[in-house]
């Protein structure tokens, strides 16, 4: 399971506090805790007005680097911000995102070409989010023969088939699971990943959706999420999931990190 930690992003309320206030401290302690609980990525958002994002993301990715040597998800809808960032990034790591909406592909999947990194693909276009999940399918499709036109290695490639909320649209789940059913079925090198907190935004006792969402996402083919990886339940439900899945061999990751005490108890 790759996790790409959710927490450096503006539009977390308790996130854009430290940006405005310029809390060096509350950022490093973030970066630090994440990649401490088991993140592979951080991901790093501004959630700011346009006209300050450049300089938000600078900051956000000069301390973060400076912090941790985790690998980044830049995370903006301006694909010059995405461009730009990538410039500043020690290191490999993904870019959030590319989608079925024009020009986006274009500017995109042409500079990765060759290099390590990889990409989100979100199953959107000009048309917005379809909860159709054969239409979710389709927009897939034609993201991913994008990418190998510029040979992209579909062990690069996250789709996230974007779920709706619970609150809005009761069957988000089931048609989320059938586009990444069908998604793993035609590529089975993808990646899949999801913002995963998205289905419960609106309901309360949010973190119970969370939890069975992350479960019953992973038994549908889900193989990366953007989460937080310093909650004890989100981890808990990441190790015991995988271990029935049969994908931890002798259950050999979920009991190493009880003993560590990654889930079942604090961390010392």
């Amino acid at each position: 399971m790759i996790i790409i930690g959710e927490k450096l992003n503006g539009f977390i309320p308790r996130t854009m506090e430290a940006i405005v206030a310029k809390d060096e401290s509350y950022i490093r302690e973030i970066a630090k805790s994440q990649t401490e609980f088991g993140a592979d990525y951080l991901d790093v958002c501004a959630g700011t007005a346009p006209e300050i994002e450049r300089d938000t993301m600078k900051w956000l990715i000069g301390i973060t680097q400076d912090t941790v040597d985790t690998p980044l998800c830049i995370d903006s809808s301006d694909v010059h911000v995405l461009l730009e960032m990538m410039q500043l990034a020690k290191r490999p790591g993904i870019l959030n995102s590319i989608s079925g909406e024009a020009g986006k592909c274009d500017a995109i999947l042409p500079v990765i070409r060759g290099a390590e990194w990889g990409v989100v693909a979100l199953t959107c276009d000009q048309n917005g989010i379809p909860t159709d999940p054969e239409v979710k399918f389709q927009i897939a499709k034609d993201l991913v023969a994008k990418a190998q036109a510029h040979d992209i290695p579909l062990d690069r490639i996250f789709i996230d088939p974007l779920v709706t909320t619970l609150a809005t649209t009761g069957t988000s789940l089931l048609s989320f699971s059938e586009a990444v059913r069908k998604i793993k079925g035609n590529w089975p090198d993808i990646h899949i990943t999801s913002g995963l907190s998205n289905i419960s935004f609106g309901m309360p006792f949010r973190k119970a959706i969370n939890t069975q969402f992350l479960a019953l996402a992973m038994s549908a083919g889900m193989d990366s999420a953007i989460m937080d990886p310093t909650s004890a339940d989100m981890r808990a439900t990441l190790y015991a999931t995988d271990a029935l899945l049969g994908n931890d061999e002798y259950c050999m990751r979920y009991l190493t990190a009880y003993r560590a005490g990654m889930i079942g108890a604090k961390k010392a």
